[in-house]
């Protein structure tokens, strides 16, 4: 297990929706464990938390557990990873990314 949330709660879309609409940035990787680009980002994903000092959150969300969130984001690729604040979407990305990539998203969206 990362070292990092991973959401599969009942009340799955309620605990989503609080923790997006919050004040914070929360980096969201939709990821599937049989994926291997997916297992590629874990430890880049575990890294930039551990870096972010509690300035955003990183959480994964598992698309073969959550369907519902990732059909009402419309995730059909995975990896994809969305930055939500105060419930918008800032930006959203398909497949790959380096942790720069990702802490300059973050740090443009304080």
């Amino acid at each position: 297990m990362n070292s990092f949330s991973i959401l599969v709660v009942s009340a799955f879309m309620a605990t989503f929706s609080d923790i997006i609409h919050g004040d914070q940035p929360v980096l969201v990787d939709f990821y599937a464990d049989w994926c291997g680009p997916c297992q590629q980002m874990a430890p880049v994903l575990s890294e930039l938390k551990g870096e972010l000092n509690g300035q955003a959150q990183v959480i994964k969300v598992d698309v073969d557990k959550n369907q519902k969130v990732s059909q009402v984001y419309q995730i059909r690729t995975i990896p994809t990873m969305i930055l939500f604040k105060k419930g918008k979407i800032l930006w959203r990305h398909s497949g790959t990314a380096t942790k720069a990539q990702l802490k300059s998203v973050i740090a443009a969206h304080q």
